[in-house]
């Protein structure tokens, strides 16, 4: 089939973001060309995790019987500091259950559900440049392995990553004094890959006994393995100096015995992970950045699968109801994850200060009701539904940390 050479809608990126966009731009009528580098089905370095918020993203496209073929886990086992703790998602307006599918798996099943949804799909091209034309982009500009060649498109959704290259053409900047993310994954055989907790390390040790500001985590895939990664959070103050990978060996052999993990780490992977809409210039007239492109992360724990596909059904919500999306898309942004992002990026840079996370651990991880909480929190499992008092306290804590942002999320 031939490449489009005009589309309504153009998405560049075909990874949760840029296929969950593609999926409700198509559903909603509008002509719409998927473009991605690679050649699917194609790896993805991530943790894989599905929480509630992203199973329910999932649900609205049509995908629960396809998830439960999958893992499917009641919620998280929390060790540090002496402590296990066995805390189950909380429901209420969001589901009760979580997943985690392999990102070559989970990423081509999106893409394919946004051509059935009537998307054209187009790999192995990437995006180099656009073609402005009175300040909105008329055309972007794609390199496949033998030419050239531009899509012109009305509206533009830059879904490319954390490093965003074409967002970067168009003036995107990430800004390194919130917190950021180094972290890394690999993939394990396990005695435990049909667990039905996920579980997370909130003491991360390195080689010489030392606690990180970060975390490690084990996630079963219910077909024989674990996805098995640590991460490590660092301001532009305070960089991380941690080598990811052999800290994932050092991890593994120390959690070994506990998840019958075997010798071999497989496709190790690394990177570096932009948080808390700590990035400026996310729209322009006819385009927006959506996803990772936009650090629609977590900084809490470097969620950021259940932000794309959110992001990508708003970003389509936000084209059909206004024309300019250079002030509606950051707009929306601010509304929607601004309190919530501030006060995630300002915890979490706090455990980055020497001996905090030390001091605060074994008095958190003794308290069942404050982990719980915890959960909700840094879980990304409060919603503009909620009404309950941990919904408001979250509510308030992140109007009060915005109000005291120099540099507010998507600023």
């Amino acid at each position: 089939m031939s490449t489009p050479t005009r589309t309504d809608v153009l998405v560049v990126g075909a990874g949760p973001a840029g296929s969950a966009a593609a999926a409700w731009a198509a559903r909603a009528g509008l002509d719409t060309v998927l473009v991605d580098a690679a050649v699917f089905p194609r790896d993805k370095t991530c943790g894989d995790g599905l929480t509630p918020r992203a199973i329910g993203e999932l649900q609205r496209l049509g995908l629960e019987d396809w998830l439960r073929a999958h893992a499917v886990n009641q919620g998280l086992r929390a060790h540090g500091f002496g402590q296990t703790l066995l805390l189950r998602w909380p429901g209420g307006s969001l589901p009760d259950w979580g997943s985690a599918v392999a990102r070559t798996e989970l990423d081509d099943h999106l893409r394919t559900t946004a051509i059935k949804a009537g998307a054209t799909a187009v790999d192995g091209v990437r995006a180099v440049d656009v073609r402005m034309d009175g300040g909105r982009v008329a055309a972007v500009v794609l390199q496949g392995a033998e030419e050239r060649f531009e899509i012109a498109c009305e509206r533009l959704v830059v879904a490319d990553g954390v490093r965003s290259p074409l967002g970067k053409r168009l003036g995107r900047e990430w800004h390194r004094d919130t917190v950021y993310a180094v972290a890394g994954r690999t993939y394990v055989d396990s005695t435990m890959s049909d667990d039905p907790w996920i579980s997370s390390h909130l003491e991360l040790r390195d080689e010489a006994g030392q606690i990180l500001s970060g975390y490690g985590w084990v996630f079963p895939l219910g077909n024989g393995s674990v996805n098995l990664g640590a991460g490590t959070l660092a301001t532009a103050k305070r960089p991380a100096e941690v080598a990811i990978k052999p800290l994932m060996q050092v991890y593994a052999d120390t959690i070994r015995d506990d998840f019958g993990l075997a010798e071999e780490l497989r496709a190790p992977t690394s990177a570096l992970l932009p948080m808390g809409g700590a990035v400026s210039r996310v729209a322009g007239r006819n385009w927006a950045l959506v996803g990772d492109a936009a650090a629609l992360v977590n900084p809490l724990n470097g969620e950021g699968i259940d932000y794309g596909l959110e992001s990508g059904r708003l970003v389509v919500d936000t084209m059909l109801a206004h024309d300019d999306l250079a002030r509606s898309w950051p707009a929306l942004l601010s509304e929607h994850y601004g309190e919530a992002f501030s006060i995630a990026r300002r915890l979490a840079g706090l455990v980055t200060v020497p001996g905090v996370l030390r001091a605060l651990g074994p008095a958190g991880m003794r308290s069942d009701w404050l982990m719980t909480l915890a959960l909700r929190w840094m879980g990304n499992l409060v919603t503009d539904d909620d009404r309950d008092r941990a919904a408001r306290v979250w509510r308030w804590a992140g109007r009060r940390s915005l109000a005291r942002d120099a540099r507010p999320p998507f600023a």
